[in-house]
């Protein structure tokens, strides 16, 4: 345009109305976590332009429904977070069968204080309520105590039923039932003292017969503990045919199992005890010798189902176990479980000899497997591809491989 004559510049003006109030927001501050969430505050005033100056105005003067947050999430990097938990209350009675709770909180492992629990959602949180026994009461002995019977050590949410699993995701565990107690009956005869021999042998084992009689008097020990156990998807009963307990001195028995936990001491003989599970502890405490309980036990297809499709019960001294890998066509979010039960006197053992739980198994909390002693209600997570050794406290274990 240098050949054209240039016109001469002009500045009119365009609006003589001044611009509203508006609202200014400064950078925010520093986050108030150094890792996971935190809040940063950020300064906002109500401003306006005056003259092509910015002029500080009172903020009723700004659209009120329009001002920014003064505080904004932020995350300068994650942090890892656990359950805790506080100590166990007092049993809820005084004698008999009660419950102990003790309350959950979320914990920060870099600041070890309490935060959201929503920051464990993902986390496997141990049971919160157990039972708990004050000793026999002096004229209730016998009965069942409201709090008596307990929810299943299961994860708190019930998961949807998966599809059937391929039967080569386990080996079962079974001990073959030659291996296991027999049948026990009363003594009679010249063969007293050979049948006291074997009655002393009833304590600590494990029967896996559908059905028998366990003979638990003339036993030693003051305490004698038998376990039975039977495949998945059906359930056991006793009956007790005869009790010799003193129930003045304190003598009792104890059924425990995954859905109920019972004791009793008068009215014994010809009672009835579902445990609506697969597997049954019956512990006997005795004071004088000779005294103890005949019990008969029977097993049947149970009535509601209890398990998923992909859990495994398994038995015996030793075995390998696969974890269930689930197939694209099954369900997701299903936790398969595995159920492990041994004679009393025993204990479990587990090794994992390879863990791999995929690329993202050392990044992510979703992937892991869960270990937990029945015994104590204590569990245990690994991750990754860690390698452990983990040992029971008791003689049952539940492990639970999640995604």
């Amino acid at each position: 345009c240098q050949p054209v004559p240039k016109p001469e510049s002009r500045v009119e003006v365009c609006d003589l109305n001044p611009c509203p109030p508006r609202w200014k927001v400064t950078p925010a501050g520093p986050c108030s976590s150094s890792c996971g969430l935190g809040l940063a505050v950020q300064l906002v005033t109500c401003v306006q332009i005056l003259h092509g100056q910015e002029v500080l105005q009172e903020e009723h003067l700004c659209p009120v429904a329009e001002k920014p947050l003064t505080s904004v999430p932020c995350v300068i990097r994650t942090c890892s977070y656990e359950w805790s938990f506080s100590e166990w209350s007092e049993c809820s009675t005084s004698c008999g069968n009660g419950i102990q709770t003790r309350q959950d909180f979320c914990l920060s492992s870099l600041t070890h204080k309490p935060v959201n629990p929503l920051f464990c959602r993902h986390f496997p949180k141990a049971v919160v309520v157990r039972g708990c026994s004050a000793g026999p009461c002096p004229e209730q002995e016998g009965t069942q105590s409201p709090g008596a019977e307990l929810q299943p050590v299961t994860p708190a949410t019930h998961l949807p039923t998966a599809a059937a699993a391929p039967e080569h995701r386990h080996k079962d565990l079974v001990v073959p039932l030659s291996a296991g107690p027999r049948e026990q009956t009363k003594p009679s005869g010249g063969e007293e003292d050979r049948a006291k021999r074997s009655f002393l042998c009833v304590c600590g084992n494990l029967f896996l017969n559908a059905t028998g009689i366990i003979n638990m008097t003339g036993v030693e020990s003051r305490d004698c503990t038998v376990a039975i156990g039977r495949p998945l998807r059906e359930e056991i009963s006793v009956t007790i045919l005869e009790s010799s307990l003193n129930c003045t001195a304190g003598e009792v028995l104890l059924f425990s199992g995954r859905m109920m936990w019972r004791t009793g001491c008068r009215k014994l003989p010809l009672s009835l005890i579902n445990s609506r599970t697969n597997t049954l502890i019956v512990k006997q405490r005795v004071v004088l010798p000779g005294n103890g309980v005949i019990l008969q036990y029977n097993s049947r297809t149970a009535t509601k189902k209890y398990y998923q499709d992909c859990d495994q019960q398994l038995f015996g001294p030793q075995g390998e176990i696969v974890n269930p890998v689930q197939f694209p066509e099954e369900r997701q979010g299903v936790v398969c479980r595995t159920f492990i039960t041994v004679a009393p006197r025993q204990r479990i053992s587990l090794r994992a000899l390879n863990t791999d739980l995929g690329p993202e198994g050392n990044q992510t909390h979703f992937n892991y497997i869960l270990v937990r002693d029945v015994s104590t209600m204590k569990t245990v997570v690994f991750h990754g591809k860690q390698q452990f050794l983990w040992q029971s406290t008791g003689s049952q274990a539940e492990i639970e491989f999640h995604e």
